[in-house]
């Protein structure tokens, strides 16, 4: 057999194509938006991050209302609020962070098997510009499986300095009892 040559082509680093990085194809088509103001009155990356996904949050809802698709989002979700849930030898303690709701606005159901807290804290006036939000406002639902031995007609719920303290009575465990054997 013979041996057929191959031809090999050098090719410096730089003869080669340099393909552009994600990140550049990125800002080549997306328009450039420019922040106003000092690092400090911008505020972190992370809260400009978060800046970055309410302006696409809000683009998205104008999109959706212009097509007749959907109310608001942010009218359609709701928030879940911070809780702690904790067991005692009697007891279970859910204490729901919930900061300016007020008592009337929230409701606490339990099922079979689940606690629902839900409820919606509105929006106070405000003199001047809001610069940045760190608190919901909105609808918010907290939901949470329960054990069945429960005594649901015992549940206790208390608002105090913008926490929501709800207590839900354990039942008694059966004990168990010898029974005698007749015949």
């Amino acid at each position: 057999m013979a041996e057929v040559p191959v031809a090999r082509a050098a090719v410096s680093m730089e003869e080669a194509p340099v393909l552009p990085s994600l990140r550049e194809v990125i800002a080549m088509t997306l328009p450039a938006r420019h922040r106003h103001g000092s690092l400090t009155e911008r505020g972190s990356p992370r809260s400009e991050m978060t800046t970055d996904f309410e302006d696409i949050f809000e683009r998205m809802n104008r999109f959706l209302e212009s097509a007749g698709l959907s109310r608001s989002l942010s009218e359609t979700m709701a928030w879940a609020p911070l809780a702690d849930m904790s067991e005692t030898d009697d007891a279970y303690l859910i204490e729901c962070e919930l900061p300016g709701a007020k008592r009337d606005d929230i409701d606490v159901e339990i099922t079979e098997h689940e606690l629902a807290i839900t409820g919606e804290i509105t929006e106070r006036e405000r003199e001047g510009v809001l610069r940045r939000r760190g608190r919901p406002v909105g609808r918010f639902e907290y939901r949470a499986l329960l054990p069945t031995d429960v005594r649901a007609d015992e549940v206790q719920a208390a608002l105090s300095d913008g926490v929501l303290k709800v207590t839900i009575p354990k039942a008694k465990a059966a004990k168990p009892r010898h029974i005698e054997i007749q015949g």
